[in-house]
């Protein structure tokens, strides 16, 4: 019913910015929450950020905030996550996700996933 696709991965220098987009496609997408995991190598993904299907409500990993910001556009069908003051940290797989319900989630949870897009920071 949602097919998501990520572009904008890439490599960055620490303190760089970079901008995720996530296209969605399906009939039923407004009703959706949608978000953004990462996984790096090794270690199980984890939350980034969510947004309730309206932008009335927004979440964040604490490690992300004052520094990432999601938004979704509805005209376009499109997620964005806008990543600044990048640290290596922040280096994995990021993925975009739809589901139903609110913006506290976690990837047991998740109705769709896109195929992910890689971000690396370098120091």
């Amino acid at each position: 019913q949602v097919q998501l696709v990520e572009s904008g991965g890439g490599l960055v220098q620490a303190g760089g910015s970079l901008r995720l987009s996530c296209a969605a496609s399906g009939r039923t997408f407004s009703s959706y929450a949608m978000g953004w995991f990462r996984q790096a190598p090794g270690k199980e993904r984890e939350f980034v950020a969510a947004i309730s299907r309206n932008s009335g409500s927004t979440n964040y990993a604490d490690s992300v905030k004052g520094r990432f910001t999601i938004s979704r556009d509805n005209a376009k069908n499109t997620v964005y996550l806008q990543m600044n003051s990048l640290k290596p940290e922040d280096t994995a797989v990021y993925y975009c996700a739809a589901w139903v319900g609110g913006t506290g989630v976690t990837g047991a949870q998740v109705n769709y996933w896109g195929q992910g897009t890689q971000v690396t920071v370098s120091s």
